[in-house]
């Protein structure tokens, strides 16, 4: 009978120690959600619409160099260039996300570069 006893014994306590190991440990996972994305073509598109529309002129050429993440504050710079090759930096710079939403500034440098001979 003591051998019962202490089969008994020997098992509570095992199971005692296994599940103060299991309340003693704890894990936490942080998984950041992925920033929306705008690729550089659909960037480029937009881009153009916006300064057509604020001008009154037609859609210009714009070429973006990257896709534009969508966290306020990211800043890009596209490229508009005129039928006659010159070129004008524009700064495009995010003013707020909302859901997949990105919002966003933008600028045309004051003086274009003239064209490449």
């Amino acid at each position: 009978m003591t051998t019962a006893r202490l089969s008994a014994a020997t098992s509570i306590l095992s199971a005692v120690a296994v599940g103060a190991l299991l309340v003693g440990c704890s894990a936490s996972v942080s998984v950041e959600k992925s920033k929306p994305k705008l690729s550089a073509d659909k960037l480029a598109t937009i881009v153009a619409e916006k300064l057509a529309a604020t001008t009154g002129r037609p859609k210009p050429d714009i070429a973006c160099p990257e896709d534009l993440v969508g966290k306020v504050g990211n800043t890009t710079r596209c490229r508009l260039t005129a039928d006659d090759g010159s070129t004008l930096g524009v700064s495009v710079t995010v003013s707020s996300v909302d859901g997949d939403q990105i919002n966003f500034d933008v600028k045309a440098d004051d003086t274009a570069s003239p064209a490449a001979n």
